[in-house]
């Protein structure tokens, strides 16, 4: 029987009770039930991601019938769901599975060491919360599952605005958000064109007196419907599982299309997107100013709204979208570039993430610091020269649940393959002579900041990270195991 949260040394330690951490569980629960694992959270609360944005409107970019588990269905009919919803899906996942009963929650990852003479990883983690709780707390485990995300949870990245503190207004970033924030009827100026900035927009105008969406560059926006027909017709007829395989499989698809197409044919995309828009938005508006980006689809990630809502608030008159760069900040709002100035009572910095790897904990293997920029990423889920060790990061493509999935299921391939065969630990061995490439070819600022610090991939498979779920689905979830593993 697996030992209750209060043990000290587990089989599998996850660190992050968020999205990708229960699912990590669910799958280490359902194909290795006679492993051990408990899960540490730095929070105090599971879903990571949905528990930390609390912004309004906060919702997923990714369609639900991918961004949900594979072993559970989304029953919901809306597509997009909103924050809270998915809060309580993963909630209810870890309730029903007993998951949250193996949380130590409020304990923090600092530094994780690997000793080849002991088979297994030391973890010290820091104890986070109201006084009198301090100190760190060390636990141990033979395999570590990195499931902490991708960027800081305490720190969303905000340029070095010119006269900044010259505002004599508000001044928040969604990643937090206060719980007091009144805007209602007050001018908002939204800065930045990304995912976050496009949920907001909208979602402020309801009852804002007016928002601006101020964007130093545009981003192409596609309108996607709120609710999935095709998902609707089938769950009518279907189990609820079948129905939901089949729409999982055909947005899949949908999507593995929409992004061949746009690297293949860029130009003829782009004008389906231009097109796209112009027909949500009032004759005369400057489509080519506010919404046709310089570079191709999907050299950024793409920013679906629900319905249209951002062309909606913007053809109401509720919104608006000022493409300008900002030559500083005054006491009554934002003065551009082109001489023009935003009046604001309330401005929101929805410029990014930091980014973060590992959560920021250090890993030591036998006394040597990894430095994960020297490291070369196996399959997009391991480390060169690191044992038994995996960690999660979804795709820029698509859904993050399609890869964190796959992940979960090669790490419990894995511990099946190694107990069957009397095995104890495993690491991929990258040939030092491989050609080096940056981890991910993708344009997002959060991505450019920090490239320099993140593992490097190869030319070909298993060192070369894919962004297509088919292939990986072949080759991660059936494919052969000991390929570059050695295993001993």
């Amino acid at each position: 029987m697996a030992p209750d949260s209060s043990s000290d040394h587990v089989d599998v330690l996850i660190v992050g009770a968020g999205l990708s951490g229960i699912g990590a569980a669910h799958h280490l629960q359902e194909r290795c039930p006679a492993k051990s694992f408990l899960l540490l959270e730095a929070r105090h609360a599971i879903g990571g991601t949905w528990d930390l944005f609390r912004y309004p409107g906060v919702r997923s970019d990714s369609d639900m019938y991918t961004f949900g588990y594979r072993f559970r269905p989304w029953t919901d009919d809306v597509t997009m769901a909103d924050g809270p919803s998915i809060l309580s899906y993963i909630r209810e996942t870890a309730t029903e599975a007993g998951i949250d009963q193996k949380i130590r929650f409020g304990h923090r990852m600092v530094r994780a060491e690997w000793c080849s003479a002991e088979e297994r990883w030391t973890v010290w983690a820091a104890r986070e919360g109201p006084s009198p709780v301090g100190g760190q707390v060390k636990l141990t485990a033979k395999f570590l599952f990195n499931c902490s995300g991708y960027y800081k949870y305490d720190q969303g990245f905000t340029p070095p605005f010119p006269q900044l503190g010259d505002f004599g207004g508000r001044v928040v970033h969604p990643q937090h958000w206060p719980e007091d924030l009144d805007y209602a009827g007050k001018r908002v100026v939204v800065i930045g064109s990304g995912a976050t900035a496009v949920t907001l927009v909208p979602a402020m105008a309801a009852s804002a007196a007016h928002v601006v969406m101020l964007q130093r560059s545009p981003t192409y926006v596609v309108s996607e419907p709120g609710r999935d027909a095709v998902a609707l017709f089938l769950r009518r007829w279907l189990p609820a599982w079948l129905a939901y395989l089949l729409t999982r499989w055909k947005n899949v698809g949908k999507a593995i299309l929409f992004y061949w197409l746009s690297q293949t044919y860029p130009q003829t995309v782009r004008g389906w997107l231009r097109a796209w828009a112009q027909e949500q938005l009032p004759d005369g508006f400057a489509v080519d100013v506010h919404f046709k980006p310089k570079y191709d689809p999907w050299d950024q990630r793409l920013c679906a709204v629900p319905d249209g809502d951002l062309f909606a608030a913007l053809s109401s008159g509720r919104a608006s979208v000022v493409t300008d760069t900002i030559q500083r900040f005054t006491a009554g709002g934002v003065l551009l570039s082109s001489g023009e100035e935003l009046k604001a009572d309330l401005i929101v910095t929805a410029t990014g993430f930091t980014l973060q790897v590992m959560g920021g904990a250090e890993l030591v293997v036998d006394g040597e610091p990894v430095a994960f920029s020297e490291r070369m990423a196996y399959k997009g889920m391991m480390l060169s020269g690191v044992p038994n060790s995996a960690f999660t990061v979804g795709y820029t493509n698509s859904s993050w649940t399609l890869k964190a999935d796959l992940v979960s299921e090669y790490v419990c391939r894995i511990l099946n393959y190694m107990d069957a065969g009397g095995y104890t630990v495993q690491v991929p061995r990258a040939d030092p002579a491989m050609e080096r490439h940056a981890l991910l070819d993708f344009g997002a600022g959060y991505i450019q900041r920090s490239i320099d610090e993140l593992p490097k991939q190869g030319a070909a498979w298993p060192w070369r990270l894919r962004m297509n779920y088919v292939a990986d689905v072949l080759s991660i979830r059936h494919g052969a195991l000991a390929d570059v593993l050695s295993i001993r």
